[in-house]
């Protein structure tokens, strides 16, 4: 169990100090402001780190983007080593996070879905029950007064 939060608190510093560097340490054009650190994971021997990011652009504002982090890679990974004081300082794969395009879906069939249910009351609007306004059957009183009588 410590070792799993010993690897939670390195992977928490990780994912602040790359965000810190490549705000204000990294002069490469492509990673401007539009690059977001999103989360960050770092496996049970400390060994390897997971840097998962957005970008918010166009295709190629993403690829330029993947380009700049995989060059900055051992800047990064030296500044991690320097903040982090660990002994060995984990290897940083930088992932893209499809979270952006995952919203963008969920979005779009929520519309959809939404749009259906306006047709739906639209096409109900005037409509009457088809076997009257309550749909249980009650006994008649005469079954009720045979019940009572036995």
């Amino acid at each position: 169990m410590a070792d799993n939060a010993r690897a939670k608190r390195l992977a928490d510093l990780i994912r602040e100090v790359v965000a810190q560097k490549l705000q204000r340490g990294i002069k490469d054009p492509r990673l401007g402001s539009h690059v977001t650190i999103t989360d960050t994971r770092v496996t049970g021997d400390l060994r390897e780190a997971t840097v998962f990011y957005t970008v918010y652009g166009d295709e190629e504002e993403r690829t330029a983007a993947a380009a700049g982090l995989e060059s900055a890679k051992g800047v990064l990974r030296s500044e991690v080593g320097r903040a982090a004081g660990v002994k060995f300082t984990p290897t940083l794969t930088f992932v893209a996070d499809a979270l952006p395009d995952t919203a963008k879906s969920i979005e779009d069939l929520l519309d959809k879905a939404r749009q259906s249910d306006a047709k739906v009351r639209e096409t109900s609007a005037g409509a009457d029950y088809a076997g009257g306004a309550d749909p249980y059957r009650k006994p008649s009183e005469d079954e009720t007064d045979g019940d009572a009588a036995e």
